[in-house]
C-alpha cells in the first residue's frame, strides 16, 4: 500500500495555487510585451493545473500529466510568462510523495529536457545556465517529494508500533483481570461449597453449630461478589483503574483461616518482612496461596497443608505443601496456568513437585523485578 504525504487540505492547495497563477500571471503580463494577450483559453490553462491537484489523494497519477500538458500548451501558444509552473512543480512533489517514483522522475525528466532543448535552440550562454538550473530544480523537486513520502512512512510506522504496543498492553491488562476473576471465583466458590457441606452436616447432627457455618458462607459470598463486581466494572470501563487495593501478604492469614474453617488443618509460617516486598510480588504471593489452597480443598482430598513464606537470596519463596493425592496425572488447569503466568510475568519460576504423599507448589519471585506492580 502506497504511503501518501498528507500536508495541507487539498482544497486549500487548489485555491491558493489557482489564485497565485491567475493573479500573478495577470500582473506579470501587464509588464511584458507578449505576442498573445491573455484570453479565455489562457485562463482555462492557468486553472487546469491547480484543478489537477485536486486528485492528489484520490487519483494522484493524473496530476502530473495534466499539469505538464497545461503548462506546455500555455507556453507554446506564446502567452505571458508567469507563475504557471507552480502547479507543475507541486504536481512533481506530490506525485513523488504519493509513491509514484517512476512517474515523478519521468515528468521531471520531460520538463528538464524541454528546458535544455529551448536553451539550445536559443543559442545564448545565459540560456544554458538557466537550463542547468532548471534541470537541477527538477531533480530537487522529486527529492523533496521523496523526503515527504519517507517521512509519512516513518510516521505511519511509528503510529502502527504505538498502537500495537497499546493493544499488547490492553491484552495483558485483560489477561491479568481474567486471572484475578478466576482466582476470586474459584477460591470463594470452593470455600462456600465446603462450608455448605459442613452446614448440611451440622444441620442434621449439631444444629447449634450451624450458625457459624452460615455466617462464613455469607461473609465469603459478600467479599467475592464485591471483588468480582469491581473487576467486571473495570472491564466495562465504568470503574476507576484501581478499584481496590491489591491483596498483600497481610491478607494471607485470612486464606489460612478460611481453609481451616473448611476442615483443612493448615500450618502457616511467615518469616518475611512485608516492607521489603514489592506490591506486585505481594499480590502474586497472595494469589498463589489462594489458588493452591483452593485446589487442595477441591481436588486433592488432603487432610492437612503447610503454607510457608520465606526469603531465598534475592527472591520471595512461596511454598504450599499438602498430603493429598497430587495431580494424579491430570493436566494443569486454568488455575495452575494462571499461577505460572503470574510468576513468569515477574521473572520468577513455578515448580510442582510430587510428595509422598501429596504435592508441593513452590514459586520463587525476584524482589528486583516488577516493583511497581501491574496496572489494575
Amino acid at each position: 500500500m502506497q504511503r501518501r504525504f498528507q500536508g495541507p487540505p487539498t482544497s486549500f492547495i487548489v485555491i491558493a495555487v489557482a489564485l497565485i497563477q491567475v493573479l500573478g500571471t495577470v500582473f506579470s503580463a501587464s509588464h511584458q510585451a507578449v505576442l498573445r494577450p491573455l484570453d479565455p483559453l489562457a485562463f482555462m490553462l492557468l486553472l487546469a493545473g491547480p484543478a489537477a491537484l485536486a486528485f492528489r489523494t484520490r487519483r494522484p497519477a493524473v496530476m502530473l500529466p495534466i499539469t505538464v500538458a497545461a503548462t506546455s500548451i500555455y507556453l507554446l501558444l506564446g502567452y505571458a510568462w508567469g507563475p504557471i509552473v507552480l502547479s507543475l512543480a507541486l504536481s512533481i512533489i506530490l506525485t513523488a510523495a504519493a509513491g509514484l517514483r517512476w512517474q515523478a522522475w519521468v515528468g521531471a525528466g520531460v520538463c528538464a529536457g524541454a528546458v535544455v532543448l529551448l536553451a539550445a535552440l536559443a543559442g545564448d550562454e545565459t540560456g544554458l545556465v538557466r537550463a542547468s538550473a532548471g534541470v537541477a530544480w527538477a531533480a530537487i523537486l522529486v527529492l523533496i517529494g521523496e523526503g515527504f513520502r519517507r517521512r509519512g512512512e516513518r510516521m505511519a510506522e511509528y503510529r502502527r508500533r504505538r498502537e500495537a504496543a497499546k493493544q499488547a498492553e490492553r491484552d495483558e491488562y485483560r489477561l491479568t483481570l481474567a486471572r484475578d476473576i478466576h482466582d476470586v471465583v474459584a477460591h470463594s466458590l470452593s470455600m462456600i461449597n465446603v462450608q455448605a457441606s459442613v452446614a448440611l452436616h451440622l444441620g442434621t447432627n449439631d444444629p447449634e453449630k450451624l450458625r457459624p457455618a452460615l455466617e462464613a458462607i455469607k461473609a465469603a459470598s459478600k467479599e467475592s461478589l464485591a471483588e468480582v463486581r469491581q473487576l467486571l466494572g473495570v472491564l466495562r470501563d465504568d470503574a476507576p483503574l484501581s478499584p481496590a487495593a491489591p491483596p498483600s501478604l497481610g491478607r494471607i492469614p485470612e486464606l489460612v483461616d478460611d481453609a481451616r474453617c473448611g476442615g483443612l488443618e493448615v500450618r502457616f509460617g511467615n518469616s518475611v518482612d512485608p516492607g521489603l516486598i514489592g506490591a506486585a510480588q505481594q499480590e502474586a504471593a497472595y494469589r498463589i496461596v489462594q489458588e493452591a489452597l483452593s485446589n487442595v480443598r477441591r481436588h486433592s482430598g488432603a487432610a492437612s497443608a503447610v503454607v510457608l513464606l520465606e526469603l531465598a537470596g534475592n527472591s520471595l519463596r512461596v511454598r504450599v505443601d499438602d498430603d493429598g493425592g497430587g495431580l494424579r496425572g491430570a493436566p494443569a488447569g486454568n488455575g495452575l496456568r494462571g499461577m505460572r503466568e503470574r510468576v513468569e510475568a515477574l521473572g520468577g519460576t513455578l515448580g510442582l513437585m510430587p510428595l509422598e504423599p501429596g504435592l508441593r507448589v513452590e514459586a520463587n519471585l525476584p524482589l528486583n523485578a516488577g516493583q511497581e506492580g501491574h496496572p489494575r
